[in-house]
């Protein structure tokens, strides 16, 4: 069986499982925040009672961070709804807005508090909840009704999805990112070439990357349709978790005989930066064909592109520079914020790289990622044409119909932001290499 077929297996209390089985499965957390939350807790009390109580208030797991710093009464009408439904349940796990408990973007601030663990079952009213699947667990989005149902019983019917495999051999190039990777092989396979189906990434070059890389790659697997990505936990896992204090799960691995939907192998070292042009994620090509392209924004941030990995990846090529266009810096989280104090490369921090620059840095939240109100940080308006290390580039995704975004890793975005052009970061391959000090 494959990791996921095992995960589904032991969750269901079976010995086997196959793609295509419709299993009831045993819930270990549910995510949910600001925007889907209100939706999910009604559906919830409708089915249940108005005075019913959660299946277990230390599974659900509550991070408003969509709609936070905005005066849009709609927005804080969520804020205030999820909050008053947290006290009510006496949920363990809400990270209230506004206070010093508030962490930022759900799907990385999961990891850094500890929620992920391999071999467990995550759902969440957040289609890019399949990020946690970095963590060798299974993580999926779900819809408001589903979540509604699990808060009740802390079950889901589900039926096993069959895998993908992306296998890596040898070792990436210093100017290849998470998002590189990712982008290569949705565009590969299709922005629908993975529906329903779990993408598992493994190789020797998967094992090279660090936490936040390897969840940069499974945060994207629903843009090709995924139900899910996966990576298998190993020694760069464990560490992750021994550090912030989790040692309770269990690490499963595919079977060398499993079945696979299909195999794709890739050379890891001939991997060059790319760029997803508008307006999907599929549409795929090398940063350098596209070197012609004026970018007027450059926006770094977001659950795919908001890290601490990120940022120092940004600054590496920032520092010493100016940026020619309108930058946005994004922390996903307060933690991510803070190490822009602390964290430093050639004795000067992240931050003082970033505003050296000429960036504008914002608040830990999703901000324009997902649009939002009018006075969303980083919204975009007509005409604007950004680079962004986001993870959708629809039609209206980070604002207005009318504005047109290129996905790329902080390499490329960041280089792009200096000159004003789509830029392969490999024009300032030296600064790649340089080390933080701090």
């Amino acid at each position: 069986m494959t990791i996921i077929e095992k995960i589904l297996a032991n969750k269901s209390g079976r010995t086997e499982v196959k793609p295509g089985d419709n299993i009831w499965v045993d819930v270990d957390v549910l995510l949910t925040h600001d925007v889907c939350g209100p939706g999910t807790m009604g559906i919830f009390k409708e089915n249940f009672g108005q005075d019913a109580k959660v299946w277990d208030k230390e599974k659900i797991v509550l991070i408003p961070d969509h709609y936070i710093f905005t005066k849009d009464k709609y927005a804080m009408r969520n804020i205030e709804y999820v909050t008053q439904f947290a006290k009510e349940q006496d949920l363990k796990y809400f990270y209230e807005p506004f206070t010093d408990d508030y962490k930022g973007v759900c799907h990385v601030a999961l990891a850094e508090e500890g929620h992920n663990k391999p071999g467990d079952v995550l759902f969440g009213t957040d289609s890019h909840t399949c990020t946690s699947g970095a963590f060798g667990q299974f993580a999926s989005g779900i819809g408001n009704t589903d979540a509604g149902f699990i808060m009740g019983t802390g079950r889901l019917w589900v039926r096993v999805p069959e895998s993908i495999k992306f296998q890596f051999d040898g070792k990436f190039p210093s100017y290849v990112m998470g998002k590189d990777i990712v982008l290569q092989t949705i565009g590969d396979i299709g922005f629908d070439g993975a529906t329903y189906k779990c993408m598992e990434y493994a190789g020797d070059a998967i094992s090279g990357l660090n936490m936040e890389e390897r969840m940069t790659i499974c945060n994207m697997a629903i843009e090709a349709g995924g139900k899910c990505g996966i990576i298998a936990a190993d020694e760069v896992t464990k560490e992750y978790l021994a550090e912030r204090g989790v040692t309770d799960y269990k690490v499963y691995n595919s079977d060398e005989d499993a079945t696979y939907d299909s195999v794709h192998t890739y050379d890891a070292s001939k991997l060059v930066p790319v760029v997803a042009k508008p307006y999907s994620p599929g549409n795929v090509e090398p940063a350098e064909n596209l070197s012609h392209i004026d970018v007027t924004r450059s926006y770094i941030g977001s659950c795919t592109g908001g890290k601490t990995t990120d940022f120092i990846a940004a600054a590496k090529i920032l520092k010493g520079e100016k940026v020619k266009i309108e930058t946005f810096i994004v922390p996903a989280t307060r933690n991510v914020e803070r190490n822009f104090e602390t964290i430093k490369i050639g004795g000067e921090t992240l931050k003082e790289i970033f505003e050296n620059a000429g960036c504008k840095i914002g608040p830990p939240s999703c901000a324009a990622c997902l649009g939002g109100p009018e006075d969303t940080f980083g919204r975009t308006h007509a005409d604007e044409v950004v680079i962004a290390t986001t993870n959708r580039n629809f039609h209206g995704r980070m604002g207005s119909m009318d504005s047109q975004v290129y996905l790329a890793s902080p390499y490329t975005a960041a280089a792009s932001a200096l000159t004003g052009k789509i830029t392969d970061p490999r024009k300032y391959i030296t600064k790649l290499e340089v080390e933080i000090d701090g």
